[in-house]
């Protein structure tokens, strides 16, 4: 029989304090003791999610609630506040019954706030909603309260929806209250809330029919394969039985055994039994059913509804890396290794697809955003892969009367009220639309610009640098509208190495003044090698090589040892966004280097009158 169950998703815009509620959710219903050991931010334990502080994965872990009338075990599903996973987002809201949407009360509701809770709402969950962060100096939560309710309505909430329930917490110190002055001691009302106004799983059938669950997330381990992740829908599922997977459409994907069921314990994963309908569990066993295929005993037919999912908009090249330095650092370096794992990758992330060029050497890789790709890459280099990587091109689409349409985005932006000239004059020049400004407090103001996904590439950057490091910037997809035509680009040519060899102090500290330098002495280079950047809208090929000529003639000062202005080093993303159309990003365990895709001069010529 069903133990009574509560399957709960946490959303929110990023940074809002999700997996840091979820770290004392799991302290205080006892699934971690209180004197055991337990990483800050315990689901994020992926190193880039650790590094960067940012959830990318969705994960599910549970507690049990057991001061009320009878134990409850929550099901409680972690999700990304990034745009660019969003994908996980959407696909892990059918598997739950409710959900927690977490707003900063000092920032209100956000550009993701509103994504994640459209979906929600469309599916009809009912949100609990959570104002965090309340004990901060420069929190309102009653006007974020009253923007919350402004978005439920907006996004077209029904009544039901738009009577939330409302929670006053501070996940970090682990309380919350039903109201702004309550006790503050633990987070016992958030667990009551829960188990009131989310409702149990609904099962349709009895217990004898047949076993039914939705793939929602796919993972790969290497002792047991292929991990499913989804939620029992009816039946009942045992080890060792033999089950069949139907794709969307009803077809048969195979048959397999099913060799271990695994349920949310905690952090850990235990192996169970049996798993009943409504409870979030994980099969292994099969090895090509994929997300959003159904696992279903052999005598079912009809396979689950799968949520459709948003479009990608931006896509790269990736390519093996053919550059004279290939192979020095990484050991996974050919193109049939490189699509192996970007195929891994399409399968478990819906919000990625990959084709091939027609050349068969490159792979197109579609995603959400340059951090959802930049993530991809900088999880393949650690893996020892050798690439090269395009400039991010926009996905467009034709309309039914043939007019190119390209991804709009709508960007929300918080900064000083003395920089949001800066802001608006570029954005606009850039082909944005200024939507809504408004003053947003504490001598910030909030605007409101909708933009093509092109002309933000590679602006976050630039836009850090005009607001002196003080801005907020949030974007999210909003929809494909006719083409804006074209948008100026990077100004400044690029300085290109002419031969290859070590880069040499004496010839760095003289090309200085030709512009800023992007490599150290020492460093080795090879022809057509980006090495800095020009102070002049041309390109320009140099000699970081050339030493200075030793005479036997001394110099009436004596020699002054050379002082050099230490290089712009530039990550993952931000290389990603500098490029040219005619460039690459060189991407191995230990480089990030800049190269031309044409490495001879001749050769530079030639393409740019073919593409001109």
């Amino acid at each position: 029989m069903t133990p009574a169950l509560r399957n709960i998703a946490i959303i929110a815009h990023v940074d809002h304090g999700k997996t840091t509620l979820v770290d004392e959710m799991l302290r205080q219903s006892g699934a971690v003791r209180d004197n055991a050991e337990m990483a800050e931010r315990a689901m994020d334990s992926n190193d880039i999610e650790r590094e960067r502080g940012i959830t990318i994965l969705a994960k599910c872990t549970s507690v049990v609630w057991e001061k009320g009338s009878e134990p409850i075990r929550l099901n409680i599903v972690d999700t990304p506040g990034h745009a660019d996973f969003g994908g996980e987002v959407e696909r892990i809201l059918s598997m739950v019954d409710g959900c927690l949407l977490l707003i900063d009360a000092a920032e209100g509701p956000m550009p993701q706030t509103k994504f994640v809770l459209s979906k929600a709402l469309a599916l009809g969950l009912k949100p609990v909603v959570v104002l965090n962060k309340v004990d901060r100096p420069s929190a309102d939560p009653d006007a974020a309260l009253d923007a919350a309710f402004d978005l439920f309505a907006a996004l077209g909430a029904n009544d039901e929806q738009l009577d939330f329930p409302v929670l006053y917490a501070a996940g970090r110190d682990g309380w919350a209250d039903k109201t702004l002055e309550g006790p503050r001691n633990n987070l016992d009302a958030l667990f009551e809330t829960v188990v009131d106004h989310v409702p149990a799983p609904e099962i349709a059938e009895g217990p004898d029919a047949p076993f039914r669950m939705l793939a929602t997330t796919l993972e790969a381990d290497p002792y047991l394969g292929r991990i499913l992740t989804g939620r029992v829908v009816s039946g009942t599922a045992k080890p060792g039985v033999t089950m069949k997977a139907l794709s969307r459409d009803g077809k048969t994907v195979e048959q397999a055994r099913v060799t271990k069921v695994l349920a949310f314990r905690g952090l850990k994963r235990q192996p169970v039994e049996d798993a009943y309908p409504g409870d979030i569990i994980a099969i292994a066993g099969f090895s090509k059913a994929s997300v959003s295929d159904t696992l279903c005993d052999l005598t079912a037919t009809e396979p689950l509804p799968a949520q459709p999912i948003d479009p990608p908009t931006l896509s790269i090249t990736i390519a093996p890396n053919d550059s004279p330095l290939a192979g020095r650092e990484g050991d996974k370096v050919q193109s049939r290794v490189i699509r192996e794992r970007l195929m891994r990758q399409a399968e478990g992330d819906v919000a990625i697809s990959v084709t091939e060029t027609e050349a068969k050497d490159a792979f197109e890789v579609a995603g959400r955003g340059e951090l959802q790709l930049g993530v991809l890459i900088e999880n393949m280099r650690r893996e020892g892969f050798e690439l090269a990587v395009s400039r991010p091109r926009v996905v467009t689409r034709m309309d039914d009367n043939g007019q190119v349409l390209e991804p709009i985005e709508e960007v929300v932006i918080d900064v000083d009220d003395d920089y949001s000239g800066v802001v608006i004059e570029k954005l606009s020049q850039k082909k944005a639309e200024l939507s809504e400004m408004k003053p947003a407090g504490a001598g910030k103001t909030r605007i409101v610009l909708h933009a093509p996904s092109r002309a933000l590439i590679g602006y976050h950057g630039e836009f850090l640098t005009d607001t002196r490091g003080t801005g907020v910037m949030n974007r999210s997809y909003l929809e494909h509208q006719p083409h804006k035509g074209a948008i100026e680009g990077r100004r400044n040519g690029v300085l290109i190495s002419n031969g290859d060899g070590t880069a040499v102090p004496y010839a760095l500290w003289n090309l200085e003044e030709r512009g800023v330098m992007f490599i150290s002495p020492g460093e080795a280079v090879y022809e057509g090698m980006i090495v800095g950047e020009n102070a002049k809208p041309d390109d320009l090929d140099v000699n970081p090589l050339k030493a200075k000529q030793l005479t036997n003639i001394r110099a009436a000062g004596k020699d002054e040892a050379v002082k050099l202005t230490p290089p712009r080093r530039m990550s993952l993303e931000q290389a990603i966004s500098y490029i040219g159309d005619d460039e690459l990003v060189e991407v191995t365990p230990k480089s990030i280097r800049l190269r031309k895709i044409a490495l001879k001069p001749h050769l530079r010529k030639k393409r740019a009158k073919e593409t001109a």
